[in-house]
């Protein structure tokens, strides 16, 4: 599939928006399913859609613990009606409701035939072996009725739904023991850059740890991918084709991170560009104005910067959702948002998105947000003390102490 960047040629600096709106237009679902019991398909989205066997719920039940009785017996003032057996949840009602009875019934329990409504124990009082309370019923009052909840033949989950707890639970309502849900996203990844190390071993002079594949390692199993974890290639173009090469002939997507920058060693877009198709490699936003996107043979392809935060930034910016979408779950167009007062000054230079890492909390009865002190590309701390991104627009310059800003939760994104 050919990347349509509109009016963007390869080497334009695209906004936030038209960079999403590239990449999700342009990946579709990978296809393939399998069936998996309903214990194991947390997280995973729907290959087919989920048709009720059955209704649910099977029979008309009673909402409340209480009485079940006949509406039209029921008049204006009091109403005294004899009791004639009970019926629990699992443990019916054999006989008919006629006029003048009702039926002892607890919450879950088959209406008895007869019966068309329930007056709950609270309005009601026991005199003997009757029943005394005042006022009219209304027909079907406090009655689940058959099919409620789900139809028999009908949609209870759709395709492309992630199975969530309720999800589970509901599926589970049905009897069913296992569902057919998309195939796991192979997702290949490395990092680029002579100067890292892997963790476990002491680091000579000029090296870093290599932070970048663990936190793409964390953030792709919450998503449920099958990992291909490629190590750490050195800033070689003859590794690095071999890398390209190996990832995308085994993989749905490869992410790589570092070497999508200008300098002399970085050889990622241009890897790409003989390789394959690239769609943009720049984009206006803070961290992470260097990334590029595209393919390499069957693989979709996004070069992410090299330092951490930008990683996280431009991870859950873009490619979380091309990856949702590449397992057939549909995307939310837009990142939710929420209002909240910054309680510090900002610096800001207006002409890219930036994201900056905040803390919100509530304070008497207003959220606020509270940047965090480091700011840097590289401090991975502020991620790890934050609990939200500050969305400052492209357009806004500096925010002062006081002036409300949007804010993007983590909880729920990463």
């Amino acid at each position: 599939m050919s990347i349509d960047a509109g009016c963007a040629a390869p080497r334009q600096t695209l906004s936030v928006p038209e960079a999403r709106r590239i990449i999700l237009d342009a990946v579709a679902p990978v296809g393939g399913h399998e069936w998996v019991a309903l214990r194991a398909c947390l997280g995973r989205p729907l290959a087919r859609d989920v048709i009720a066997p059955c209704n649910v719920p099977a029979h008309d039940n009673s909402a409340m613990d209480g009485y079940a009785v006949r509406a039209e017996d029921a008049g204006a003032g009091e109403t005294r009606l004899t009791v004639v057996g009970s019926a629990f949840a699992g443990r019916g009602f054999s006989g008919m409701v006629g006029k003048g009875q009702a039926v002892r019934i607890m919450t879950g329990g088959v209406m008895p035939l007869g019966a068309d409504s329930v007056v709950i124990q609270e309005s009601a009082h026991i005199d003997e072996n009757s029943i005394v309370f005042s006022g009219p019923v209304r027909a079907g009052q406090h009655v689940r009725r058959a099919g409620e909840d789900l139809t028999e033949g009908g949609v209870a989950i759709p395709r492309g739904k992630r199975m969530g707890p309720a999800e589970l639970g509901l599926a589970a309502s049905l009897g069913l023991a296992e569902v057919a849900v998309a195939r796991r996203l192979r997702v290949a990844f490395f990092s680029t850059g002579d100067e890292l190390a892997s963790v476990g071993r002491p680091l000579a002079p000029g090296e870093v740890y290599d932070s970048n594949r663990y936190t793409l390692h964390g953030a792709l199993s919450r998503l449920g991918c099958e990992l291909i974890d490629m190590g750490v290639v050195p800033d070689r173009p003859e590794a690095l084709e071999a890398a390209f090469l190996t990832a995308a002939d085994s993989a749905d997507v490869v992410l790589t991170t570092g070497g999508v920058s200008v300098g002399e060693a970085d050889f990622i877009r241009a890897l790409m560009q003989r390789l394959g198709e690239v769609g943009f490699w720049k984009i206006d936003i803070k961290p992470g104005r260097p990334m590029a996107f595209g393919r390499v043979g069957k693989a979709w392809m996004f070069g992410l910067p090299g330092n951490p935060v930008a990683v996280m930034v431009t991870f859950y910016q873009f490619v979380l959702d091309a990856l949702l979408k590449l397992s057939g779950v549909d995307p939310l167009p837009e990142r939710p948002l929420m209002p909240a007062v910054c309680v510090a000054p900002v610096r800001k230079l207006s002409g890219r998105c930036e994201f900056l890492r905040g803390r919100l909390f509530a304070e008497d009865g207003v959220w606020k947000v509270k940047p965090a002190s480091a700011q840097g590309s590289g401090v991975l701390r502020s991620l790890s003390e934050a609990n939200c991104f500050m969305v400052i627009d492209a357009h806004r310059g500096d925010v002062a102490a006081g002036e409300t800003v949007p804010v993007q939760l983590f909880e729920g994104l990463i």
